[in-house]
């Protein structure tokens, strides 16, 4: 057999072997209220060093890190609907509340070493980036966490589906929902000592059982986009690196 039909019949591996490795990316969303620590409503500064350590050691990991924090330790716009204040003015001033928390978060991961941007869906150019797609996957890409406030930038919305949103448009493997509780219950378990808490959960059984982990427009999005949802403890030392590495206590919610 000649040398030439000896090359042409030998496996091709070239593409195999330079494919390029693509990088696990995710997207955190926690509430506002877990930056209050043991405090009434605010920012804990001691928390939010802690939280930002956590976020460190999954961003040491070389996985990529997207933020969206809520802003209810500040100030909650369907709570100030309710006293009577008009709903669009007051989910304004809760975007506003998310930046507020945005600006915190980076600052504790910037004082650790952690590049971070901070994207606003609200025009506050003096502060912060304005929210663009390519320039937040850009950033991911260079090694910098993107943090995402203001919700989508208009009411009626919660940054539950902000959240959603961004997991979606940054092709996000997985969005992690950190709680004050380590998974989903059928009831709300510090009510009812009842409550049953689940492993996993389809994203229909979320919507027909009504569990309210978050909005249905949000469940709704990333059942569109099959993007799981792990809801754990975020206040619970060390979970977040437990649960993106498959251990810990979490209910998972995916299409099965």
């Amino acid at each position: 057999m000649s040398e030439n039909a000896n090359a042409s019949s030998a496996p091709n591996q070239s593409v195999e072997i330079n494919a390029p490795i693509k990088k696990r990316r995710i997207l955190l969303k926690m509430s506002g209220e877990a930056l209050m620590g043991d405090s009434a409503f605010g920012i804990d500064p001691a928390t939010c060093a802690a939280f930002a350590k956590e976020v460190k050691e999954v961003y040491d990991s070389g996985i990529e890190v997207c933020l969206v924090i809520g802003g209810g330790n500040i100030f909650r716009g369907i709570s100030g609907a309710a006293q009577g204040m008009e709903r669009a003015t007051a989910d304004y001033m809760g975007m506003l509340a998310t930046i507020m928390n945005a600006l915190a978060v980076q600052n504790a991961l910037e004082t650790i070493g952690v590049p971070t941007r901070v994207q606003s869906a609200i025009q506050v150019s003096s502060i912060c980036e304005p929210y663009i797609r390519r320039r937040a996957q850009r950033h991911m890409e260079k090694g910098r966490v993107v943090i995402f406030a203001a919700g989508v930038g208009s009411p009626f919305f919660t940054t539950d589906t902000g959240a959603a949103l961004r997991a979606a448009e940054m092709g996000c493997e997985a969005l992690y929902k950190g709680t004050s509780v380590d998974g989903v219950y059928s009831a709300d378990p510090k009510k009812d000592p009842n409550a049953t808490r689940y492993d996993n959960l389809s994203y229909t059984e979320v919507l027909q059982k009504n569990l309210r982990i978050m909005d249905a427009t949000a469940i709704s999005l990333m059942r569109e986009n099959a993007i799981p949802i792990i809801v754990f403890n975020i206040r619970e030392k060390d979970r977040l690196k437990q649960v993106i590495n498959g251990q810990g206590i979490c209910t998972t919610i995916c299409g099965k």
